[in-house]
């Protein structure tokens, strides 16, 4: 089972964000894109942040309230950022997901993402290999 490894079974299609989007389009492709959580990465493809659909529900209701959405994907991206590493194996990537309350991780090689391992992905291959 240690043979399988997050870069095997993580998600190569996912959105990326940056800073300076607006949070409601940011929720809104979040959404429309059946996704929980999407890496913010700056000009360089550097990791910074993640927004998560929970980090929008703040602005979401806020703005229901005033009738106005406000902010930025920058003013409300969880950081610093829980990643797994590549080569790490599907053990530790569902360690990760029993200690950790996120439903995603950003899959990093040499500090770089690659993708995006969701706990879904985790349990469909535990699934597979059980």
């Amino acid at each position: 089972m240690t043979d399988v490894i997050a870069s095997v079974i993580m998600r190569t299609d996912y959105l990326t964000l940056d800073t300076e989007m607006p949070i409601r389009q940011a929720a809104g492709l979040l959404h429309a894109n059946g996704q929980e959580a999407a890496p913010v990465v700056d000009a360089a493809g550097t990791l910074v942040g993640i927004l998560t659909q929970k980090d929008c529900f703040r602005p979401a209701m806020m703005a229901s309230y005033y009738r106005q959405w406000r902010g930025t994907v920058g003013d409300q991206m969880s950081r610093p950022v829980k990643i797994i590493e590549a080569e790490a194996d599907i053990v530790a990537a569902a360690e990760m997901f029993l200690s950790e309350p996120h439903r995603a991780f950003p899959v990093l090689r040499s500090g770089q993402i690659i993708g995006l391992l969701r706990r879904e992905d985790v349990l469909g291959r535990l699934l597979e290999l059980g």
